[in-house]
């Protein structure tokens, strides 16, 4: 009721219009000010086939009396239906879109103003990005209005990151409002080597509104143009496309050509380019794995990861180099004294969800001089004395955790755990994190990739930062026997770092993706973390 009272001026004498239309409808009476029960967007200020224009005369308005005509005390308006129509635009027009239904149920005049395509165009620019000349829908008969509840409004749930289901090899789907359009863009790594390159994309599906029906769907996969397709929302945080004219798909020179149609846009170079019959082998797999499903997905969302001022660098998406299988997408994010790096594109040996690397932030590296770095043996002994001292300080860690749960199980009061025991660990997780700020910004020193050790990109940076000890995730074809090994996290620069896999003498050179992506931040630090773990769960 007190919604009521500010929307439609009630006082001791003036009684709620609401009840008393409610009142006539009872005695038969049709009432001005009968509600309406849709809370959809599109039902807000519907009614009528025109837009009515802010100045028009609104059935039920009366002007405020000037101040001078208002009597000694200058009455002040009561109601919101004694303000100017043009004004009333104003005020709906800065509310939420999704708020409008409900203010369209107070009275027929609000719902008449609710008509004017001002409101839905400001909607349309502030809560999308809608930029384009909304104007020009006039021709197709379809309102703002329309382009809000039919196009914007339905379809909201699915903008943003998406990694899709195409077995081990993943991907990365940035959906976003593209004037009167909303498109489905798979991203995709620029052509092996050249990781500092910039992202590829191309259209996967599009969306938008021809008429004032619906919003029509279109399949983009192919060379034919578009064509019908489908898209359904699974549940929350789930949605599935399907093409319903696979026949686009195909072209005239049958598999072969598409083969090398596909080749040139993944690889950027022919089968007799590639000279490794392993690669071979790696690359017509992939084809006929991916192109079985004809745009035929589901997609799961994913967020980009939260950062924090401690953090060693700037958390986000990374493109990096995977020997054989290319270039692949990577995201790092931080998590106290560890960071990850969870694959969003994968391979059949560690498939995409998984997390290729762990860098241990408690443990940073010192490395030796240039020359003696050269030396693999040299190298690999530094990093095997830091594996050694993690594997003692995990096992006093795992004792001292068994201790304390032993003496609170015995302890007949909370107040018997020992006193110093708090303030220790807290001593230890402050000390950590100073070392992690400290190594935040430390003096660059020159670097050189051991004798021995393969990296598809020569051009790595000759200085770096800080290094790190870490672990890096190796399996056997199809995801068999995984297994942990240690590495080194080298830190060149905000953008870019890299990992030496010592079991496999290879070297990884990881560049950021500088791309601004929409609707990708996470809702909290929970919510993240369990994005990760599900996304590891349907990659296992």
């Amino acid at each position: 009721m007190a919604v009521c009272a500010r929307l439609c001026g009630v006082g001791p004498a003036r009684g709620c219009r609401r009840r008393g239309a409610a009142r006539e409808q009872r005695r038969g009476g049709a009432g001005d000010s009968e509600p309406d029960t849709d809370t959809d967007p599109e039902e807000a200020g519907g009614g009528g086939t025109e837009d009515e224009e802010a100045t028009e005369r609104i059935e039920g308005w009366r002007p405020a009396p000037h101040p001078a005509e208002a009597g000694p005390a200058g009455r002040a308006p009561l109601s919101l239906l004694e303000l100017p129509p043009e004004l009333l635009v104003q005020i709906f027009g800065s509310l939420p879109g999704t708020d409008l239904p409900s203010l369209a149920r107070v009275c027929t005049t609000f719902r008449r103003i609710l008509r004017t395509d001002t409101i839905w165009r400001r909607r349309c620019r502030e809560e999308y990005g809608v930029c384009e000349n909304l104007r020009k829908l006039e021709i197709t008969g379809v309102s703002c209005r329309d382009v809000y509840a039919k196009l914007l409004h339905r379809y909201r749930h699915i903008l943003g990151l998406w990694q899709p289901d195409i077995g081990p090899y993943g991907g990365l789907l940035n959906v976003v409002v593209d004037g009167l359009f909303i498109i489905g863009w798979m991203y995709l790594p620029p052509h092996d080597p050249h990781v500092d390159d910039p992202m590829r994309f191309k259209p996967l599906f599009r969306i938008h509104l021809m008429e004032r029906k619906c919003a029509t769907v279109e399949c983009m996969y192919g060379h034919k143009g578009p064509h019908n397709g489908h898209i359904q929302i699974v549940k929350k945080d789930e949605f599935s496309t399907k093409c319903n004219q696979t026949d686009h798909h195909r072209m005239s020179g049958g598999r072969q050509e598409e083969f090398r149609t596909w080749l040139r846009e993944e690889w950027g170079r022919t089968l007799e380019d590639i000279f490794h019959e392993h690669m071979q082998e790696l690359i017509l797999m992939k084809f006929i794995y991916t192109s079985q499903y004809d745009n035929c997905l589901t997609y799961r969302r994913i967020y980009l990861p939260p950062s924090s001022p401690d953090d060693l660098i700037k958390p986000g998406l990374f493109k990096g180099t995977y020997g054989s299988h290319g270039l692949e997408i990577v995201m790092l994010s931080f998590h106290g004294k560890k960071a990850k790096g969870t694959k969003i594109t994968g391979d059949p040996n560690i498939p995409a969800g998984q997390q290729t690397v762990e860098i241990d932030l408690a443990h940073p590296l010192q490395l030796p001089d240039i020359e003696t770095l050269r030396d693999f043996s040299e190298l690999s002994r530094i990093v095997l004395e830091v594996q050694e001292q993690v594997r003692r300080e995990e096992q006093e860690e795992e004792q001292r955790q068994e201790e304390e749960d032993r003496s609170q199980q015995a302890a007949a009061q909370p107040a018997a755990k020992p006193l110093g025991g708090e303030g220790a660990e807290g001593e230890e997780t402050a000390a950590g994190a100073e070392g992690t700020t400290q190594n935040k910004a430390p003096a660059s020193q020159p670097f050189v990739l051991p004798m021995g050790v393969i990296s598809r990109n020569e051009d790595y940076p000759r200085t770096c930062r800080i290094c790190f000890y870490g672990t890096g995730l190796i399996a056997g074809h199809g995801f068999t026997s995984p297994e942990r090994t240690p590495g080194v996290f080298v830190l060149f620069d905000d953008d870019r770092f890299g990992f030496i896999w010592l079991e496999l003498k290879s070297f990884s050179l990881y560049s950021r993706i500088k791309v601004s992506f929409q609707n990708a931040e996470a809702p909290s630090r929970e919510a993240f973390d369990e994005m990760l773990k599900n996304i590891q769960s349907l990659a296992t």
